[in-house]
């Protein structure tokens, strides 16, 4: 799966086996906001992908 790096300002491929998925979940004043994101570790850098709901349901990785 396909990552940007800020540290290195490049995109980096990552392995389906080392990426996880998390929901972010935090409250507003109006009620609750969602996030989900991709996440990886690679070359000693955490690595953060924003998705949509559908490709976070339908990505089959692990869940954080």
């Amino acid at each position: 799966m396909k990552f940007y790096n800020l540290k290195t300002r490049s995109h980096v491929d990552v392995p389906d086996s080392d990426v996880r998925k998390t929901k972010m979940v935090r409250k507003t004043k109006n009620g609750e906001q969602v996030r989900y994101a991709l996440t990886a570790e690679y070359g000693g850098s955490k690595l953060f992908k924003f998705v949509n709901e559908a490709t976070f349901k339908s990505t089959n990785v692990k869940e954080v």
